[in-house]
C-alpha cells in the first residue's frame, strides 16, 4: 500500500495519535543503511570467515598471544555483525507489526509497536554512535585513572564516587573490569586509582570522559554543613597490544617494591609484592598492588606505563597540530562536567549541554546519554577544527 494510502487508512480508522510510524521507520531504515555502509557488511563477513578459519587451526594455541588476538578479534567482529543484523531484523518485524495494528485497528498491538519503536530508536542511536569510533585506538580496551583534585577530603570522596560510577557503568554493560592500584586517602575516599575496562571499544567510548569533573554539595565532612566545591580528574588511555612499538630501556626506569596497603586478601598485605615503576625521562609513575606475585604486579605496571607513554606521545602530536592552528585552551576549559547536589539536583556536561536532574542515577552508572553525546560532540568539533 502506498504511504499516502496507509496514512489515509489510519485516519479513516481513527488511528491518528502517537508516532508517525511511516516516517519513523523510514528514518531508521536510512540510518541503518548508513551504518551498514560504514561497517561494510560484506567485508565484515569475509573477515569473520578468515578469522574463523584461523581460530579452528589445530595449532592455534601454540602461540597464546596470537590465539588470544585472533579469538578476541573474531568475537568482536562477530558481535559487530550480529548487532547490525539484529536491528535490521527488528526493523523489518516492526513494519509487519504496524501493518497488523492498522489492519485490525488493534490498540494493544499499536501500543506494543510504539514501545518497540522507542526501544529500536535507542538501539539504532547507540549503534550509530559506535560507527563514530574510528580513531587509531578506539577499538582497544581502556585504562582509567582517577585522581582527587582541589577540595580536600571531599575531593577524595568524589574521586571514589567517580570510580564507582564507571565500574557500575561497566557492570551494567557486562564489561569485565579490574582494579590495578588504589591509593586511599587518610580520612575518606581515594587519592587515586587505576582500573581497566576490558571490552572492545572501551577506550573509544570512555575517552570522552577524560577531563576535570566538578562536584558541588553540602559536605558530609563539614560539621557546620557548609557547601563545598571539589574536583577530580579522569584520565583514559588505550590498552596496548603486542604490535604497539613502545620500547623502554632498562636504564630509563626505576623499580621500587613495597608492601600493599588497604583492603586485600590473604598474602597481599604480608609481602613486598606491590610494585612502583618510575619512568625517569618523563617522571611518569605507575604502581600495581592487586596481585600476590611481585612478578605479576611488575608486568601489569609495565603495561600501564607503556599505555601512558603511548597516550603522552599521541598528546604531544595533537599539541603540535593545535599549536599550528593557534588553538589556546584555558585551564577552565578542562572542566567538562558539573555534578550539583545542592542547592538543586543536576548533572550537566559543559561541552555537549547534556544534562539530567537525577544525579543519583548518574553515580549509579547511568551515563550512556552523556557518553553518546560526548562522542557525537567530539566528531562534530573535530570536523569543525579540520576545516578551520
Amino acid at each position: 500500500m502506498p504511504e499516502s494510502g496507509v496514512t489515509a487508512e489510519r485516519v479513516r480508522l481513527g488511528i491518528v495519535a502517537g508516532p508517525d510510524f511511516e516516517a519513523e521507520i523510514k528514518a531508521l531504515d536510512s540510518t541503518l543503511r548508513s551504518i551498514e555502509a560504514v561497517l561494510d557488511l560484506d567485508q565484515l563477513r569475509r573477515e569473520i570467515a578468515e578469522l574463523s578459519e584461523q581460530a579452528s587451526a589445530p595449532n592455534l594455541w601454540d602461540d597464546q598471544t596470537n590465539a588470544q588476538r585472533v579469538t578476541s578479534r573474531l568475537a568482536a567482529r562477530q558481535a559487530d555483525l550480529d548487532r547490525v543484523t539484529s536491528q535490521r531484523q527488528r526493523l523489518d518485524d516492526l513494519a509487519v507489526l504496524v501493518e497488523l495494528a492498522d489492519a485490525e485497528n488493534d490498540a494493544a498491538t499499536r501500543a506494543e509497536a510504539e514501545k518497540e519503536l522507542a526501544d529500536l530508536r535507542r538501539a539504532v542511536d547507540a549503534l550509530e554512535v559506535r560507527t563514530l569510533l574510528s580513531g587509531d585506538y578506539d577499538s582497544r580496551e581502556a585504562l582509567v585513572t582517577i585522581r582527587s583534585g582541589a577540595g580536600g577530603v571531599d575531593a577524595a570522596d568524589f574521586a571514589e564516587m567517580l570510580m564507582r560510577m564507571y565500574i557500575r557503568w561497566a557492570e551494567r554493560h557486562k564489561y569485565p573490569s579490574e582494579v590495578y592500584d588504589t591509593s586511599y586517602a587518610e580520612e575518606a575516599g581515594i587519592k587515586s586509582a587505576t582500573f581497566a575496562v576490558k571490552a572492545p571499544y572501551a577506550y573509544g567510548t570512555l575517552s570522552v570522559e577524560q577531563g576535570t569533573h566538578r562536584l558541588v554539595r553540602i559536605s558530609p565532612f563539614d560539621n557546620q554543613g557548609r557547601r563545598q566545591t571539589s574536583f577530580a580528574g579522569v584520565e583514559v588511555v588505550p590498552v596496548l597490544e603486542q604490535t604497539d612499538e613502545i620500547d623502554i630501556p632498562e636504564e630509563e626506569i626505576r623499580i621500587d617494591v613495597y608492601r600493599s596497603s588497604g583492603p586485600g586478601g590473604q598474602s597481599v598485605n604480608t609481602t613486598d609484592s606491590a610494585v612502583r615503576i618510575t619512568h625517569l625521562p618523563t617522571g611518569l609513575v605507575v604502581s600495581c598492588q592487586n596481585e600476590k606475585s611481585q612478578i605479576q604486579n611488575r608486568a601489569t605496571a609495565m603495561t600501564i606505563l607503556k599505555a601512558k607513554l603511548l597516550a603522552q606521545r599521541k598528546a604531544e602530536e595533537r599539541a603540535k597540530i593545535d599549536e599550528m592552528r593557534g588553538n589556546v585552551t584555558s585551564s577552565w576549559g578542562d572542566q567538562m562536567r558539573n555534578y550539583v547536589l545542592h542547592p538543586y539536583q543536576m548533572v550537566k556536561d559543559l561541552r555537549t549541554e547534556q544534562e539530567t536532574g537525577n544525579p543519583q542515577a548518574v553515580f549509579d552508572g547511568e551515563i550512556d546519554d552523556f557518553i553518546e553525546a560526548g562522542i557525537r560532540w567530539r566528531r562534530t568539533s573535530g570536523a569543525a577544527a579540520a576545516t578551520a
